[in-house]
């Protein structure tokens, strides 16, 4: 494997603590320190050829602190590019060649030290928040070995996650796939030795829908999910396939960090968490249904409590994540339904893989609840056999108000997935 023209680090220049720490990416065994420092341009905006391009950018930045920005070139379209320059970047694409950059009209002065993430964009078009590696870096306590499965898109807040805990923890491994190793990750991971993995809902979901077996041989002592809303169905589905490892769900923004990690198995969190103050952690709020947050590890700028955006319901004791205020709430004639509750309940089938849930115009109510699902990879298998949509009409009366039951399900063929690993939820 070749990587960008570049130097190795100057006895002078600081090492990360997890340097040693081993990397397998594109099926080569590697370490951090034996990557190279590719020389960028300050600030940088790194358009990365492939994962061990973007872990060369990322140890750059934990050794020389150049300000960075790093994502792929399918995430920055033109209009994010031009953006870009015009924000005082030199947009560099990192590939086997080197550095090839863009240079801005109007340089700028760097900010060292900063790094600068790209939101998903799910309320519009991504935006920049500015970090730092110790504002990203919240797993500060001495863990146990791990090899950890990294399957997120370089740049990501989630990518960020995995990638500083490897570099800042000694023992914490690392094997990242690529794009087209997704479909097949499981035989990637087993081979490497992956006993922890994080990964969205979705991510989980279509491993489980697509091969089921070949997940169970992965040796996981750690699973991890976050970046949607988490329901009781895939943390029950992931327990049975893993009965002792440990499940975790984490709530993680690139504005407020990582605020939520919750490890008893059940969806949401307990509701004494709300307005609890502790030192050094995040202060987590309800308010006109939404989460706010006053978290220690938001963005450059931020401050304060922050509104999240996402919405969340009280039930049985705990407070749910059901999805964005934008779009979780439909309006049927007045009564108001959460998309979330609803797809949690359609994804509690034991014949149904995945669910999406929307309202779609009505005469006389003005919205009405429509849904999609994804039958299991052998929904015959389930207890109640193959459901059709009057069977799964039925199944959401049993467990919602009237208003709430959706009045079309269709069935799709496959779990869809953006590049961020989140499906339109």
């Amino acid at each position: 494997m070749t990587v960008a023209t570049s130097r190795h680090p100057t006895p002078a220049d600081p090492e990360p603590a997890g340097v040693d720490n081993r990397l397998v990416v594109g099926g080569a065994a590697l370490t951090w320190r034996s990557l190279p420092t590719p020389t960028l341009p300050d600030p940088a905006a790194v358009l990365a050829h492939s994962a061990v391009h973007a872990l060369t950018a990322a140890r750059q930045h934990a050794v020389r602190g150049t300000e960075l920005l790093l994502s792929t070139e399918s995430r920055v379209d033109t209009v994010m590019r031009a953006e870009l320059l015009e924000a005082g970047f030199t947009v560099s694409v990192l590939d086997d060649d080197g550095v090839q950059p863009s240079a801005p009209a109007r340089p700028r002065a760097a900010e060292p030290g900063r790094l600068w993430l790209l939101t998903s964009g799910s309320t519009g078009r991504p935006k920049r928040v500015g970090h730092t590696l110790d504002t990203l870096t919240t797993v500060r306590a001495d863990q146990p070995d791990r090899t950890w499965l990294c399957p997120y898109a370089p740049g990501t807040y989630a990518w960020w996650q995995v990638v500083t805990l490897s570099l800042t923890q000694p023992g914490q491994h690392l094997v990242v796939v690529e794009p087209d190793e997704l479909d097949d990750w499981p035989t990637v991971a087993a081979a490497h030795g992956v006993d922890a993995a994080s990964g969205t809902p979705t991510f989980w979901r279509r491993t489980l829908y697509r091969d089921a077996e070949a997940l169970a041989r992965v040796p996981l002592r750690q699973i991890t999910l976050g970046g949607e809303p988490v329901d009781q169905a895939i943390l029950d589905q992931l327990r049975e396939v893993f009965p002792t490892a440990r499940i975790s769900w984490i709530y993680a923004s690139s504005e407020v960090g990582a605020s939520i990690v919750v490890h008893d198995g059940r969806a949401g969190f307990p509701v004494d968490w709300l307005d609890r103050e502790t030192p050094g952690r995040p202060t987590l709020s309800a308010r006109d249904d939404e989460l706010v947050v006053t978290s220690p590890y938001h963005g450059a700028g931020l401050a304060g409590p922050i509104r999240t955006g996402d919405r969340v319901q009280v039930l049985d004791g705990r407070v749910l994540i059901t999805g964005r205020l934008d779009s979780d709430e439909i309006n049927v004639g007045g009564s108001k339904v959460s998309a979330g509750v609803v797809r949690g309940v359609l994804a509690g089938h034991p014949a149904v893989a995945w669910a999406r849930v929307t309202g779609r115009r009505a005469p006389v109510l003005g919205r009405m609840v429509v849904a999609e699902v994804v039958l299991a990879a052998d929904p015959s298998a389930a207890d109640t056999g193959v459901p059709d949509e009057a069977t799964l009409v039925r199944w959401c009366a049993d467990r919602l108000p009237e208003h709430a039951v959706p009045r079309r399900i269709r069935v799709l063929t496959d779990i869809p997935v953006k590049e961020t690993l989140k499906s339109d939820v």
